[in-house]
């Protein structure tokens, strides 16, 4: 998972941490995290978008398969998640990356990388939760690929 600055919310950080523990017991998994950019008072949306876009690309290796958490992106079900990370997973890719954007989301350059674009839901959350949410959801896809009882129907 790469993101965009820090998780400064500790009960937030706190529980992504124990997610990411969990879902390395099924498969390795790291954050790796792009400093937020200092001084934005004067940058334009799109200026702060560009510069974390090249900061994100610049994370990026050639055979990365990148995925976008991104409102535009398909919405699936648990079941279907699993079923796209267990795909991916058969397909020998070195590394899937899901990327998490800045407050205003992703520069053009880093839409043109994405293989692929994913919505957690129509809603809108922080990006500090949305690290939650997506962590947790993916220890429960790993968890129904072994099928786990953590996932119920």
């Amino acid at each position: 998972m790469l993101t965009v600055g820090k998780t400064s919310t500790k009960y937030i950080a706190d529980a992504t941490d124990e997610f990411v523990r969990r879902v390395n017991r099924y498969a390795p998994m790291e954050v790796v995290t792009v400093p937020d950019l200092k001084s934005t008072r004067g940058l334009t949306e799109d200026v702060q978008k560009q510069r974390e876009g090249a900061a994100i690309l610049a994370s990026l290796q050639g055979g990365d398969h990148v995925c976008l958490l991104d409102e535009r992106g398909k919405e699936l079900t648990s079941r279907e998640f699993a079923g796209m990370i267990d795909r991916r997973m058969s397909q020998g890719l070195k590394r899937l990356v899901f990327v998490i954007g800045g407050p205003y989301g992703f520069s053009q350059e880093v839409y043109d990388r994405a293989d692929s674009k994913l919505s957690l839901s129509r809603m809108t959350f922080t990006h500090e939760m949305v690290r939650l949410f997506f962590t947790e959801q993916v220890y429960r896809a790993m968890t129904i690929m072994r099928g786990e009882p953590y996932h119920h129907d």
